[in-house]
């Protein structure tokens, strides 16, 4: 039984009998105003961050979200566009997509604002997307492509970079591990349908996304995730994994290389108001810019002792120059 096919069986049973905690951590539930969410979307969320995003989700656009677990980041989605069909969702599994339209039932119950009809669903496979070219603003997953060997992430991420519109946004959140795997845990097809083995470092993440043409990438948060001890898996080290939530947009890669924000700012403290390092970026004094790394990069080859530089945060909120 390949990997692919032991992941739909974990899946297929959490769809079944919700499995609270199944491969993931859990989050802090969007607060927002007339937002109701059931506790049967609660228990079947099934992810390592959040993809929803206010700053992602103006003017009503069109999401598609892959994955959809028991609907709960689909309903969050929703609340920002509150037009039929404005959420597609897609899973693999007849199981996961049933669950998914119950629970809608009980979203409608407590929320007078939404309607089933606001979510799109179909099944279909992340390498294969039934969505046509350019026709999504903002598509996300969570949790689901840290499963796949590098065959099936490259497929599945030039399929999200196919329907995306120009300047349209990827927005993932997946566990990502520093330390190099032995083998045994890259290859035990359970460990990675669980998302753990199958983390990739936070260089080789990036680099998936930029390699199919993705110009801009933001790290917005990076979070513990799980410990894989000794005791309880095939490894002789302790090894710490995190969760990182990533959007990746789809602008043209600049000749120099794609933007990455990794969390830096540069802060100048010279004598004069401000600094034009005549690239298009300008520093008030005294005041930070959050600035991409290949910015920061250059800016640090200028090895002036009145600019400083400060290390990856790994949360980046937006507003930054390139």
């Amino acid at each position: 039984m390949s990997y692919l096919e032991i992941t739909k069986d974990v899946y297929r049973e959490a769809a079944m009998t919700p499995d609270i905690g199944l491969c993931c951590t859990t989050n802090p539930i969007w607060e927002l105003p007339g937002l109701k969410i059931p506790a049967i979307m609660q228990e079947m969320n099934y992810g390592c961050g959040t993809t929803v995003h206010a700053r992602d989700l103006t003017n009503n656009p069109r999401t598609l979200y892959v994955g959809v677990g028991g609907g709960m980041e689909l309903l969050q989605f929703a609340y920002f566009s509150r037009q039929k069909s404005g959420v597609v969702g897609i899973d693999v599994l007849d199981e996961m997509l049933e669950a998914s339209r119950k629970n809608f039932k009980e979203a409608e119950a407590l929320n007078p604002w939404f309607k089933s009809e606001f979510v799109d669903l179909k099944k279909g496979d992340a390498t294969n997307l039934p969505v046509e070219d350019n026709s999504i603003d903002v598509a996300a997953q969570n949790c689901l492509f840290n499963i796949f060997k590098t065959e099936e992430l490259t497929k599945a991420l030039k399929e999200m970079y196919r329907v995306l519109k120009p300047q349209g946004r990827l927005v993932m959140s997946d566990p990502t591990c520093e330390q190099e795997m032995n083998e045994d845990l890259r290859n035990n097809d359970r460990l990675r349908a669980l998302c753990l083995s199958g983390s990739l470092s936070i260089s080789d993440y990036i680099k998936a996304l930029t390699d199919v043409g993705f110009g801009t990438i933001e790290i917005r948060a990076r979070k513990p995730y799980r410990i894989l001890d000794p005791k309880n898996y095939p490894t002789e080290e302790l090894i710490y994994i995190e969760s990182i939530e990533v959007a990746a947009i789809k602008d043209p890669i600049p000749e120099d290389g794609p933007c990455i924000f990794t969390g830096k700012a540069a802060i100048y403290y010279g004598e004069k108001d401000f600094f034009d390092d005549g690239k298009g970026h300008i520093l008030l004094k005294n005041q930070p810019l959050a600035i991409c790394d290949k910015t920061a990069a250059a800016l640090a080859n200028l090895n002036r002792e009145d600019i400083f530089i400060s290390e990856s945060t790994y949360h980046y909120d937006g507003g930054g120059c390139c």
